[in-house]
């Protein structure tokens, strides 16, 4: 364990990666109809499955970078790792600027997907430096700092994307370059040297990692129920913007401001409450909580007709937001500490795995039932997710009976 001052900025730095690699998906938000659309012409029902292509070549990457990043890290240490990931990601922010095409934006998005896959690192030096007691907390801040990406993004990006839907990617790069600078002089290593282990190509992979990780208690139920609730996320990253417009014809500005206001209540449910509740209910507990408001928020945001509902939605399914740190907390109990980089290779492989599929399975249900007269439900990716929960929640409790047999 590392002195306080060392956590601190160790903290720092790790709140800082999450809250770029938010910020960055959040400032794409906004403008990703203008931008597909002047690149393409495609009307806004075609051009949310384009959308859903360039999530899907992101996340795609990253599935498959993650575990290496995370087993490179157990074998070199996190600073090196992290610093070069973060050099990689803020020169891809610049390059994707000047996109004149959308192959060029795919081919930009495969190299952010790979540079971006800082997940599974960035989560280990929280491991590293916290004790097993209070890593839900940390996890949560952690989390709170993806929530302010959430905050801070959509709102530069709708601003400035009314502009030029380029700016905010040069602001991107220019945040993402910023922290790196800030890393190589403020952030230690995290790891110990004499924990430093062997790299291994076998499970330094998607299948590879999960194996490995699969075999400590309990953790293989805690990651199919995280793989549900991921896949349910899905829903605001692949048609948030296209679903906005086509109930309520939101601007890029309002759009902007609703992906705001789900960040601060990441922030506040992470942040703030996540912490307290677990030391009142238990982590067990407080995950139950979490899963049944993601349901009925969910739910709330499919029958949505007007902000109101819009904003009643995102306030109560951001509960849901209280399975991620209990969830990481319960699973690095299981997990040795030389292992910790490659748990979180395997959690952020089943986070990429999930933003595969979510975005064909969102943007082609969104795109099913908008195109069909007959069948016009834009909510419908909403009911799919509540259902998502309600199965990792179907998960989690059949866990628990298995742990007390």
């Amino acid at each position: 364990m590392k002195d306080k001052k060392s956590n601190r900025s160790v903290l720092i730095f790790v709140c800082s990666i999450v809250f770029i690699d938010a910020m960055g998906v959040g400032l794409i938000l906004p403008v990703m109809p203008d931008m597909i659309t002047q690149l393409s012409n495609l009307p806004n029902n075609r051009a949310v499955e384009v959308s859903g292509y360039l999530l899907v070549t992101y996340a795609g990457m990253q599935f498959f970078c993650a575990p290496i990043i995370g087993g490179l890290s157990d074998r070199f240490g996190r600073r090196p790792v992290l610093l070069l990931s973060l050099l990689g990601f803020s020169i891809d922010y610049f390059v994707m600027a000047v996109a004149p095409s959308l192959t060029f934006l795919f081919v930009a998005r495969i190299v952010s997907g790979v540079f971006g896959a800082t997940y599974s690192a960035a989560s280990a030096c929280i491991a590293d430096i916290s004790c097993k007691t209070d890593r839900a907390r940390m996890f949560g801040i952690a989390g709170a700092a993806l929530g302010a990406g959430f905050i801070f993004g959509p709102i530069f990006g709708g601003l400035l994307g009314n502009e030029n839907f380029r700016i905010p990617f040069v602001i991107a790069g220019i945040l993402s370059l910023i922290v790196c600078v800030f890393g190589w002089l403020k952030f230690p290593e995290t790891l110990d040297r004499e924990k430093f282990r062997s790299f291994d190509w076998s499970r330094a992979n998607p299948l590879g990692s999960l194996i490995s990780v699969a075999c400590h208690p309990g953790v293989l139920i805690l990651l199919a129920a995280m793989f549900c609730i991921q896949l349910s996320k899905q829903s605001y990253i692949s048609i948030w913007s296209f679903f906005t417009i086509e109930i309520v014809d939101w601007t890029p500005i309002a759009i902007g401001l609703s992906t705001a206001a789900y960040g601060v209540m990441i922030v506040l449910v992470q942040g703030v409450i996540a912490g307290p509740a677990v030391k009142r209910f238990g982590e067990r507990t407080t995950l139950w909580i979490g899963l049944i408001l993601g349901i009925f928020g969910f739910l709330i945001l499919a029958q949505a007709a007007g902000p109101i509902a819009i904003y009643a939605g995102i306030i109560v399914a951001s509960f849901c937001e209280f399975s991620v740190p209990t969830m990481q907390a319960l699973m690095t109990r299981s997990t040795p500490d030389n292992s910790q980089g490659e748990l979180q290779g395997a959690i952020a492989s089943i986070y990429s795995g999930a933003a595969i599929i979510g975005p064909f399975l969102m943007s082609k249900t969104f795109g099913h039932y908008t195109r069909e007269p007959d069948l016009y439900f834009p909510g419908a990716p909403f009911v799919l997710a509540a259902g998502l929960v309600l199965l990792a929640t179907m998960i989690v409790g059949a866990g628990n009976k298995r742990r007390r047999k």
